[in-house]
């Protein structure tokens, strides 16, 4: 069944009598965000080469989305409740935050979403998820957590904010406050322990907080003014009794290194790193993209160093196509 086709059950909607702004006024302001991609693209095979998800008007022609959503992306579109339709132009993506944004090619009559405290939002609190679509696609909920989350694709937010329940439509949907203003962007549903020790679904959403310091570079060079981490292509998990390599990105400079699914990784450049969150910190305090990074690994019965060039993640993905 199309997204369009669904509604969250009416019983979880926001009912606008809770709130003290116009739910549904500020409710237009998430767009549905459509991209196409190259099938020669790196992302085609992980993310795929039709991508749909939500955008946030920030400002008037320009939206907020996770950056997965137009990585590579050969066309945009987006799309109002009201039946207005856009091109528009990937403008920038932030490989550390994972947020993008998107310039709209047209006018879309539809009000701006100023952005919130964050970094305040604290445990308990109550929110609105929402994507694209007014309060049929919206979700009353709470803040269930504020820590870092670790991603096996060399990703790391220090103190990612989790909410619940969770929503089927969560890539670029926004979260809202109790004032109406914009907290964070949907990124991933995933499962985390609760408190009595049963695992519950839940949205992570990467804080406005992570925007602002970096909004005017993304807006003036499509990218934040700062050298690039170090990329090695490397996806990594964790089990019950070490870190893993679960996969290699195909020619990636970890896959040219000679590293191997199965892997053990028990250190970088002589350092033991205990959990994903620690081993991409240190293969970024190795220095810019373009360091050699010293990865220490258990290999059946024996354990072997490799040296892998880094790189830098951008310069293997194609560019966004001007309009």
């Amino acid at each position: 069944m199309a997204k369009s086709d669904q509604h969250i059950p009416p019983n979880l909607q926001p009912r606008p009598a809770d709130y003290p702004f116009d739910v549904d006024e500020v409710l237009r302001a998430v767009v549905g965000l459509r991209a196409t991609v190259p099938e020669d693209a790196f992302t085609a095979n992980m993310l795929g080469t039709e991508r749909a998800g939500s955008a946030v008007q920030i400002q008037p022609g320009l939206f907020l989305t996770i950056g997965y959503l137009i990585t590579e992306a050969e066309t945009v579109w987006l799309s109002a409740l009201d039946g207005q339709a856009i091109p528009a132009h990937a403008m920038a993506y932030d490989q550390e935050t994972g947020f993008g944004l998107v310039q709209g090619l047209g006018r879309m009559e539809l009000p701006v979403l100023k952005l919130g405290d964050s970094e305040r939002t604290r445990t308990g609190e109550s929110v609105i998820f929402a994507a694209a679509g007014g309060r049929r696609h919206a979700i009353s909920g709470k803040v269930v957590c504020r820590q870092e989350f670790a991603g096996y694709w060399e990703y790391l937010i220090d103190d990612a904010i989790f909410t619940a329940p969770a929503h089927p439509f969560w890539g670029g949907a926004g979260l809202l406050g109790m004032d109406g203003s914009l907290l964070g962007i949907g990124s991933l549903v995933v499962q985390q322990g609760t408190e009595s020790g049963k695992k519950q679904d839940m949205n992570m959403v990467v804080p406005v907080q992570l925007l602002e310091p970096i909004l005017d570079d993304l807006m003036r060079f499509g990218r934040v003014n700062r050298p690039p981490r170090p990329w090695l292509g490397l996806y990594a998990m964790e089990d019950d009794e070490a870190l893993v390599v679960g996969g290699l990105a195909d020619n990636g400079p970890a896959d040219k290194a000679g590293l191997r699914t199965g892997d053990r990784i028990l250190a970088v450049n002589g350092e033991e790193v205990p959990d994903l969150p620690g081993l991409w910190r240190a293969v970024w305090a190795s220095g810019p993209a373009g360091c050699a990074v010293q990865v220490s690994l258990g290999r059946g019965n024996r354990n072997t160093s490799v040296t892998i060039p880094s790189t830098d993640r951008a310069s293997i993905l194609k560019s966004p196509r001007l309009h």
